[in-house]
Order: structure tokens, then sequence, then C-alpha cells
């Protein structure tokens, strides 16, 4: 809906009822996207768990940074509850669940794509505020103040989405969205759009590049080279490009297909691509626990810990590993003794 918009994974396919032709017999690309959303919807619910798991036990939730992640990992795993009605709509080529469970599945599919974009967007201001300006921000990087904004986060989707959501209904087949008219899509694509990826991709965009910049400036103020800030600063890198390609391949192609066809009568004939773009935009919920495990050492560690295939967890003090990178960079160059509790979680 939402990331569908409460277009979302529907709404394509709600329109795509209206507008485009799609064949109703069950042929191999049919059976392929039935086994490719299964696939992502048991990736994305064993990794999120996996994340959820281990900050619940291991970490125990011990900086603003793990409480994002955490309500990230929750919000991407509850996403992944509504795919598998969706593929079977697609896969049945009709809504075979009645028109209660459209809504309700509509109402928590949005609420948990705009928290985990929501909440992607603040872990971005958070850490520019780790690395920055420490001490300046320092009451409002704790705990307890990250579980206040992210409950705001999830009042504030439920209120973003539930108007829209309850304009779903099966009465024609499909959990599609019943506008009155065309106006009314436009208007709501446009409006999901600026919230659901320009707004928190810009906002991504902006924090990360000045988060490294500022720890650019950092490493080159310290009187000696610093191999280790060097180290740190390429792997800060590959992971806030990471994060903003990822993101950008999953949500863009969604929403460029939905403004294409609001000329497809003259131009395109989409059809199935929208299944698809429908699948890469889900496919962003699993994709954050894998850029965990590849750019973590503490959440790699973690992983290890939980499925036993490393040593016995020992009771360090958190993100060990980036503490100490980061205290390399800063000793030398005066830096705030908070700044060097920076949590990078990636």
């Amino acid at each position: 809906m939402e990331a569908s918009i409460p277009l979302n994974v529907d709404n394509n396919h709600s329109l795509s009822f209206e507008h485009f032709d799609f064949e109703k017999n069950i042929d191999g690309f049919g059976i392929t996207m039935a086994f490719l959303y299964l696939a992502v919807c048991v990736v994305g619910l064993a990794g999120n768990s996996l994340v959820i798991i281990a900050i619940l036990k291991l970490d125990k939730m011990s900086s603003s940074t793990t409480v994002y992640v955490f309500n990230l990992a929750l919000a991407d795993g509850l996403f992944m509850v509504g795919l598998p009605f969706i593929a079977s709509q697609n896969f049945k080529d009709q809504w075979v669940f009645g028109n209660t469970a459209c809504k309700v599945i509509m109402v928590l599919d949005g609420i948990n794509q705009f928290t985990s974009v929501f909440c992607l967007a603040a872990m971005s201001v958070d850490r520019y505020m780790a690395l920055a300006k420490p001490l300046q921000f320092a009451r409002w990087r704790t705990p307890s103040c990250a579980k206040v904004v992210s409950a705001f986060l999830w009042f504030f989707s439920l209120l973003t989405i539930l108007p829209m959501a309850l304009h779903f209904s099966a009465d024609h087949g499909f959990c599609s969205p019943d506008f009155a008219t065309e106006s009314w899509f436009v208007g709501i694509l446009f409006y999901t759009f600026v919230m659901g990826f320009a707004l928190p991709f810009t906002l991504m965009t902006v924090f990360y590049a000045a988060m490294l910049i500022s720890l650019r400036s950092q490493r080159r103020r310290s009187p000696v080279p610093s191999r280790e800030g060097r180290r740190f600063e390429q792997q800060m890198t590959k992971m806030v490009v990471a994060v903003v390609v990822v993101f950008g391949m999953c949500w863009l192609p969604f929403y460029t297909l939905n403004f294409l066809s609001l000329y497809q009568h003259s131009f395109f004939n989409f059809g199935r691509a929208f299944e698809f773009v429908v699948l890469l935009s889900y496919s962003w919920s699993c994709a954050n626990p894998i850029l965990y495990a590849c750019f973590s050492d503490t959440f790699r560690k973690h992983f290890r810990t939980l499925l036993c295939l490393g040593r016995a967890y020992r009771s360090l003090p958190k993100f060990k590993d980036e503490q100490n990178m980061n205290e390399e960079m800063t000793s030398r160059d005066g830096g705030s003794h908070f700044q060097r509790e920076l949590r990078a979680t990636y």
C-alpha cells in the first residue's frame, strides 16, 4: 500500500486490475514469481528475527542506535507478513481472503513500510549527531529518547496511512484502492512518494554525507596519520553508499512504474512488471540484515553466537571494534570522550 503507497503491492496490482491486462493462466513466470515472493518472505522473516533476537538477548538495546535498529527490524519483519497474501493474489489473479482481511493487511502493510523508512531516516540523523557534535546532542541520544522517537514514528505511520488504507476493498475480486477519481490516485501517489521515498531518501543522503565529511575532517586534523581511522572511514563510506544505493534500487522502480502507469494508455503496457517492482520493494526489508552482516563486526559476532557458529558471547563493551577505531581518530585531536562511544551498527 504505501510502500505500495496505499498503492503498494496491491495498489499497484489494484491499479493493474483496472488498467492492465493480466494473463489468467498459470505459466512459468507466475510460478517463478510465486517462488521468489516466498523466498523473500522467508529470508526477510528469518533475517529480521535474528536481528531482533540479537538485540534483545545480546545487546539489550544499550544505545539509541540499536533501539532504532530494533524497530527497523521489527517493522521489516512485520512487513513480510502481508507478502504471502499479495503473492496469492498475483498467482490466482484474485483476492480470496475477504474484504476485512484486505483492509487489515493493507493497514499493517502501510504502517510497517512507513515505519521502516522513517526509522532508517532517524538512524541517519542519530549517526550524524553521534559523530559530528556528540556533546551537544548527548542528551538526545539516550535509549530512552530513542524509544520515545520510535513510538512516535509508529504512531505517525498509522496516522499517515490509515485514511488511505481504508479505501482498499475486495469488492471487485482484487484487494485494490477504490478512489473516487483519477485525481485522487495521482494525489495519493505524489503524497506517498514524498513521504515514503523522496523525503527519507533526501534526509539519509544529506546526513550521511555530512557524517562522512565530519569523519574525514577529524582524521585530517589528527597530527599523526591513523591507519585505524582511515580503515574506519572506508568502512563507514562503504556502509553509507550501500544503504543509500540499495534503498534507492529497491524503491525507485516501484514509484517510477506507478508514475509511468499514468501514461500507459498512450505509451506503455507494463503488465507483469508491476509484480516484479512490488517484489523488489519488499526485498528492501530483507536486505537490511544482510547489510548488518556485511558491514558490522558486532552484528556478525552476534549472528555467529546465535547460530552457534562462533565463540560464546563475551560481555565486552558493545561495539568495541568501532569504538576503538573512533577513539584512535579522536584522541590525538582532543576529541571528546563521548565521541569515542560512537555506535556504528551496519
